[in-house]
């Protein structure tokens, strides 16, 4: 299904999206997505796996697995986060809904400083860039990470989250976040010519 993807190649990626250079180290190369993907994920910084699936998907799909995997670190998590993936949740289902896009942009006035922080900030930036909160720190950072600020977003939340994982549990937990990322990019490419994220 590698062939569907909006983004067929790693280079092809990193082309349409210079910014994920600044999230990750490794050059990209000719290789297909996916296969690209689980070969960062065997080496020696597999963490930019868990990168290059964030720019990989589409924005609305990133900030649904992003939800997803800090879903499964819920006992990691405090009261605040659960509330704002709780918010992102209902903004997945209903991003056009006002109701949804004010809550998930209430969290974009403070600096995101936990994973479900930088996940709602990921909502409140998606798609074309408006953002509900409107903070004038949130529009330089989105500014200096354009076109795909909630990528960036997306990453350091699951990033953040994998963080509070016992370091002897951390690959397993960020080998399951990849693999489920992937499963979602290979769902999401039939439906990349007709849905816009």
């Amino acid at each position: 299904m590698a062939n569907g993807l909006r983004f067929k190649t790693a280079r092809d990626l990193f082309m349409a999206c210079p910014a994920i250079a600044w999230d990750m180290s490794t050059p990209p190369t000719e290789q297909q997505s996916i296969e690209f993907c689980r070969d960062l994920l065997a080496g020696r910084v597999p963490e930019e796996a868990i990168t290059f699936c964030a720019y990989l998907l589409p924005d609305r799909a990133a900030v649904w697995w992003a939800h997803e995997c800090l879903s499964h670190l819920s006992e990691l998590l405090d009261g605040t986060d659960h509330e704002l993936l709780a918010y992102v949740r209902d903004w997945v289902g209903e991003p056009d809904s006002p109701h949804h896009r004010a809550a998930v942009g209430q969290a974009e006035a403070p600096p995101p400083t936990t994973p479900g922080a930088w996940i709602a900030l990921a909502a409140g930036w998606r798609g074309n860039g408006s953002v509900a909160g409107g903070s004038v720190a949130g529009t330089e950072a989105r500014s200096a990470l354009q076109p795909y600020p909630a990528a960036h977003a997306v990453n350091a939340g699951i990033l953040a989250g994998l963080a509070r994982v016992a370091l002897a549990d951390r690959f397993a937990v960020l080998s399951a976040f990849v693999e489920m990322g992937i499963q979602m990019a290979e769902i999401e490419a039939p439906r990349q010519s007709a849905d816009t994220y």
